[in-house]
């Protein structure tokens, strides 16, 4: 069965076509719990986002960027971040790829320490890929992926398996396909979301965890967003605070002058900062 619309009676529709084998992840349940985080935090992403353009405008002007002297104090003060998870202290091998089924097969059975699914810039953000790749990932959680090529070959997981993070899209990013309340839901949340519903409960029973990769940060408010997303998440599906970990990627000029500051936001839920170089010379160009 495929349908173009569906009203749901939280305000949330579905623009994009959906099949049968999609409907496990577009469940009114999902919806509704990405709905609400994207009612809860939309206005603060926007505001954001306009503090971009802010941003933006102080550079166009020659201001250089520069450290916050109201965070100074975080800079300078004695704190730490909550302690790692054991599968994520050892991550000298990481290797990304898209939510494609194969893809996510032979990476978690490629010998590395970590996979990155990616719902970003290796993943061409079509309906189809989106929606397909999340039932991917819940199908690798749950043990259960395979595929079997035209000639025959078939694919499954091996018993030891990567640890799995997942790469939603950035802040600057709708998912035209949903709206709720008539307003474009934002693709952050709706990967995320999605995501964490459907699969914590199992990575959590299997000894691993909700692991994220949060791309495309210009500063440590942003990573404050994250923080709270995070929490309300956990709250909604009474998941303790700090279970959910998270990696920054350094990729924009702006964020590299607040690194201290975004992992104090992040603090229970860090998994530390990771040097994105190529997005990060392309921002130092553009700024």
């Amino acid at each position: 069965m495929e349908y173009s619309e569906m009203d749901l009676e939280f305000d949330t529709k579905i623009l994009g076509c959906i099949n049968e084998d999609q409907e496990g992840i577009l469940t009114p349940e999902a919806l509704e719990f990405v709905s609400h985080l994207h009612k809860k935090f939309n206005p603060n992403r926007l505001a954001l986002l306009e503090n971009r353009k802010i941003r933006q405008a102080e550079i166009d002007s020659g201001i250089m960027p520069y450290f916050l002297p109201e965070t100074e104090s975080i800079r300078k003060g004695d704190w730490k971040t909550a302690p790692i998870p054991e599968d994520l202290l050892d991550r000298r091998v990481e290797i990304t790829g898209p939510v494609d089924r194969k893809m996510i097969i032979n990476a978690l059975n490629s010998g590395v320490k970590v996979f990155m699914a990616d719902f970003e810039d290796s993943n061409s953000p079509t309906w189809g890929n989106i929606i397909n790749g999340q039932a991917n990932l819940k199908d690798a959680v749950n043990g259960t992926i395979s595929f079997t090529n035209p000639h025959g070959k078939h694919y499954q997981l091996n018993d030891e398996t990567a640890t799995l993070m997942v790469r939603p899209r950035g802040w600057h990013l709708n998912e035209k396909n949903v709206t709720v309340n008539g307003e474009v839901i934002s693709a952050s949340i709706f990967d995320f979301g999605l995501y964490f519903f459907h699969n914590v409960n199992a990575l959590i029973a299997s000894g691993t965890g909700p692991y994220f990769y949060l791309p495309k940060l210009e500063s440590h408010l942003e990573a404050r967003l994250w923080n709270d997303v995070f929490n309300l998440a956990q709250d909604e599906l009474g998941i303790p605070r700090g279970t959910i970990k998270a990696t920054v990627l350094i990729e924009t000029i702006l964020a590299a002058f607040e690194m201290d500051e975004i992992l104090f936001e992040l603090r229970e839920h860090s998994a530390g900062l990771n040097c994105g170089r190529w997005d990060y010379i392309f921002s130092f160009i553009k700024k």
